[in-house]
């Protein structure tokens, strides 16, 4: 197929002052597709090229009118004030909610197109018009999706999880017993349930952009920090936290953060109430409360370089396997198949 991909983020490294966590899971499904023998074309602007200043982009194909394509691929973008709302060539304006509209109304609406949603913020609301419609068909990154929705995990490419070692990984020094990376959206409860009060007990460091703090001053908030430096804070560090916003827990959302943490041999606590966590992480890495996280890093630190800790970063690479690459581009390529056999129909109702 030839596919219309929108996305509003990176290929590469990208800048600090972004919130793109698509970086880590985005090219491997691309490059994945294009093996596949599908043709991309990217719609909206090359951002490694003109805000990175990375040539990767110069590897692939941008295109900011409207080429003819089979299926027009989204990662959904939302209304975010002062930002994508605003009017274009103002400050701080970015366009890709007003590309996004221009790529709906022309093949979606106009053309009938077979268009895919991937929401992977859980932000296309319940009762959406794109919901409606015979030739939309929406995935989400959730294993309980919303009803009509296909589930298309965040992928990791199988390569890396062969290359983790347990052993290796256990071996190395984790100098700080705590780690967390990631932006403060909507997770100020998980945080004040389950990080805060480790952070009482251990060293500990959090990146990301948290711009309201002041109801912990005794967490050490380092700010944005490079995307090339995750792995290393991540690698330092003994344990993280899953911290998710709720409406990712209750459908059992898992980011990429997973991930990025166990390939580095961080061992992952996850809050027992996001929904199917024994399928994200072993049962002795599940957490109650912030009291329960405070004695989970006591006794991982009793372990830290042994046999059992080798065993349990391997329980949690095997889990990983969830996420495999091969295994969401198959997903995805049922849905693409399906909705490109559907026949053209009008949408039912009103926008949104």
């Amino acid at each position: 197929m030839k596919i219309g991909y929108s996305f509003w983020g990176f290929l590469g490294n990208g800048i600090t002052d972004t919130p793109d966590g698509g970086r880590s899971h985005r090219r491997p499904l691309i490059d994945a597709l294009l093996a596949r023998g599908h043709d991309i074309l990217f719609l909206q602007a090359d951002r490694d090229r003109f805000e990175a200043g990375d040539a990767v982009g110069s590897r692939y194909t941008f295109d900011a009118g409207f080429p003819d394509i089979d299926v027009l691929f989204l990662e959904w973008r939302w209304p975010i004030e002062g930002r994508n709302t605003t009017i274009c060539g103002t400050s701080s304006h970015t366009c890709d909610l007003h590309r996004q509209s221009e790529l709906l109304l022309h093949y979606t609406t106009h053309r009938r197109v077979p268009t895919v949603i991937w929401d992977k913020d859980r932000q296309l609301r319940p009762d959406s018009i794109w919901r409606r419609c015979s030739t939309v068909a929406v995935c989400e990154a959730a294993l309980e999706p919303t009803p009509g929705a296909h589930t298309l995990l965040f992928p990791v490419d199988e390569e890396l999880l062969a290359q983790a070692d347990p052993n290796t990984l256990a071996m190395k020094p984790r100098e700080v017993p705590l780690a967390y990376v990631g932006n403060q959206y909507d997770r100020n409860e998980a945080f004040d349930r389950f990080f805060a009060p480790a952070a009482s007990c251990f060293e500990h460091r959090v990146g990301g952009k948290w711009s309201q703090t002041g109801r912990w001053p005794h967490v050490t908030f380092l700010g944005r920090v490079p995307f090339t430096e995750v792995a290393n804070l991540y690698g330092d560090a003994l344990t993280t936290v899953l911290l998710l916003p709720e409406r990712y827990a209750a459908a059992g959302q898992m980011t990429q953060r997973i991930f990025e943490a166990v390939l580095a041999g961080c061992l992952p606590l996850a809050p027992s109430g996001i929904r199917h966590v024994e399928r994200f992480v072993p049962d002795e890495l599940v957490v109650r409360s912030g009291g329960h996280v405070v004695r989970k890093i006591t006794d991982l630190k009793k372990i830290a370089g042994t046999r059992r800790h080798a065993e349990l970063i391997s329980a949690c690479l095997a889990r990983l396997e969830l996420f495999g690459l091969s295994r969401q581009v198959d997903a995805l390529e049922a849905v693409l198949d399906s909705v490109a056999s559907t026949p053209a129909g009008a949408c039912r109702g009103a926008a949104r």
